[in-house]
């Protein structure tokens, strides 16, 4: 069977509560300090790693937690092709995947960062390579290499089972080794994906009345 990546996410969002750290403990708690600070460093922060390390669920639950707090924030990805211009009334400006950013989109990134940065506002980046190596104009990698640096490392499959054999228990789902196997084999490995499947799966195998099998996943995918 064809490996599937689910597009979709984890069904409450991504906040700081719900990212398994694993090995980048380090860089979680940097985060819960930087979004439960009552004035903010100015201080950039940078994270990187391979896809599915964690990096956007992170910055994503950075900017709900802020929200929360009725703060507004920039917001730049390589899908926004239309940025507005910097407002002065965000409290943050957050940069992802900034590997991938277009020339307009550096400008961007770039004239954000300065505009924050004269107004003592924090940058909160994430991408792929380490910033000594990213393939951008060099005041905007220099930029993002002047503050905190985090390097995430994507969790171990002893760690990816512990955390889906926590979730299944917590919803009192049963998944045996078999099962196990063909989720992490079939599917999508980064977390969110699979705590994703292990949700839609609990919500068929009840629909079905039946137990989560390797079947029933089948059943699923086929009636999707």
């Amino acid at each position: 069977m064809k490996q599937m990546a689910l597009d979709i996410g984890l069904p409450t969002g991504p906040t700081l509560a719900n990212f398994c750290a694993g090995p980048n403990l380090d860089a979680l708690r940097h985060l819960e300090l930087w979004v439960g600070a009552s004035a903010r460093s100015p201080v950039p922060t940078y994270l990187w790693g391979i896809s599915g390390s964690g990096k956007t669920h992170l910055l994503k639950a950075a900017r709900e937690g802020l929200r929360e707090q009725g703060a507004r924030v920039g917001w730049l990805d390589v899908n926004t092709l239309e940025p507005v211009d910097y407002n002065e009334s965000w409290a943050a400006v957050v940069l992802d995947d900034v590997h991938l950013y277009t020339a307009a989109q550096q400008h961007t990134a770039f004239n954000w960062f300065v505009n924050a940065q004269t107004l003592q506002r924090p940058v909160l980046a994430a991408g792929e390579f380490a910033p000594v190596e990213l393939q951008l104009r060099d005041d905007l990698r220099t930029r993002l290499g002047w503050g905190h640096i985090f390097h995430l490392q994507p969790l171990s499959e002893a760690e990816r089972r512990a955390v889906l054999r926590q979730a299944a228990d917590a919803r009192g789902v049963f998944l045996s080794d078999e099962v196990m196997d063909f989720m992490l084999t079939r599917f999508s490995r980064d977390l969110a994906s699979l705590m994703e499947l292990l949700g839609l799966l609990d919500g068929y195998a009840l629909q079905t009345k039946r137990a989560i099998t390797i079947p029933l996943i089948k059943s699923m995918m086929d009636n999707a």
